[in-house]
């Protein structure tokens, strides 16, 4: 088990978009493979495959963080604000809708039953 936290981070282009907002999300990689505690940063786009038909936006990030704090400082630096301000929440950005995601390798800590 770690403390290491992977994050799905999906984008849905507008239509027509899907190439231009590849190559933002792209431009993010090289900043953010060099911040402390980043272990994978990569854009990938979605292929199809008769073994894996599950639905999904057609370009997801794939992250790993050394830990919360690691991915929570990411979120914060003004490169990545400013993707989201420009590229999503504004009316003429490019993507259509976004779903991030972050999840852990450590088992569920459940509450004890009360009786």
């Amino acid at each position: 088990m770690s403390k290491k936290v992977y994050c799905i981070a999906q984008f849905q282009p507008k239509p027509g978009k899907e190439q231009a907002l590849f190559q933002v999300l792209q431009g993010l990689e090289p900043n953010t493979l060099r911040e402390d505690g980043c272990q994978q940063y990569i854009v990938t786009r979605h292929i199809p495959s008769p073994f894996a038909e599950g639905e999904s936006f057609p370009i997801v990030f794939n992250e790993i963080w050394r830990d919360m704090a690691s991915f929570e400082a990411h979120c914060q630096r003004a490169e990545i604000k400013a993707f989201f301000e420009r590229y999503c929440l504004a009316d003429d950005g490019l993507a259509a809708k976004w779903n991030v995601c972050v999840y852990s390798d450590e088992p569920q800590q459940y509450d004890a039953p009360v009786f």
